[in-house]
């Protein structure tokens, strides 16, 4: 059966589960919308050669557009070269950004911070190069997610393939993870020490990895249906997190 038959399935399953359910991109693209300004200086970490998910790429664009200064900074030179809607890319390390404090209005991170090593040295970075009443907007996995606690137990040769075949990303895409950033803890603890205020911090359930799986799929919305429940919100997914540098 062809991909495409899978998701349209699965789709189907999917509305009779877990009606309207959203993919935890739609969340972080949300919260972009809601806070970017027209004058804002805005970089965006991490960026790879996309902001969005590929099939977003005209409404990337459009947020792109609607910024007066757009940087992209990634340490991966390959993927940031491949970008397809920041034209100004910075390639460095998260730990030593080569900007002047109080830089930029907004900084943001698409599945990154799951990626660093040292979050305490590289939120302060952050901050640093944030104007007072400027905000970091990230969005990355929960460590106490079902998938996250199931990648984690995933040999590491094996998870290119694992993640080509439920992700369709490219073996060239996947990085190591640390996940030290990563529950409403840690980064409650992170924002304290490195002088940010959580602004809105939103635990959501995504949609299925397993939609290409049908069977599996199924029962991955039975519990995806369940998250939604108050009670086991700490186990949700994905982190739509938007962190202030407080004002002086």
């Amino acid at each position: 059966m062809k991909r495409s038959r899978l998701y349209h399935l699965y789709d189907k399953i999917q509305r009779r589960v877990v009606p309207g359910l959203r993919y935890s991109q739609d969340f972080y693209e949300d919260r972009l919308r809601e806070v970017l300004s027209q004058n804002a200086w805005w970089l965006d970490i991490g960026c790879g050669h996309q902001v969005l998910p590929a099939w977003r790429e005209q409404q990337e664009k459009s947020l792109v557009q609607q910024a007066e200064f757009v940087v992209g900074f990634d340490y991966d030179w390959p993927s940031l070269i491949k970008h397809r809607s920041i034209q100004l890319r910075v390639q460095g390390k998260i730990s030593a950004l080569s900007f002047k404090d109080e830089s930029f209005d907004l900084v943001t991170a698409n599945m990154v911070v799951e990626h660093l090593a040292e979050p305490d040295l590289q939120f302060r970075e952050i901050h640093r190069i944030l104007r007072p009443g400027g905000l970091f907007v990230f969005h990355t996995p929960n460590a106490y997610g079902y998938m996250t606690l199931f990648a984690r137990l995933v040999p590491e040769f094996m998870k290119g393939r694992l993640i080509q075949l439920l992700d369709g990303r490219a073996a060239e895409d996947v990085f190591k993870t640390y996940y030290r950033a990563n529950t409403e803890s840690q980064i409650r603890r992170l924002a304290q020490q490195t002088g940010f205020e959580i602004e809105k911090l939103r635990l959501v359930a995504s949609v299925a990895k397993f939609a290409v799986i049908a069977p599996l799929a199924f029962f991955e919305l039975l519990w995806i249906r369940l998250l939604l429940w108050r009670g086991l919100r700490p186990l949700r997914t994905n982190l739509i997190v938007t962190l202030k540098k407080c004002s002086r």
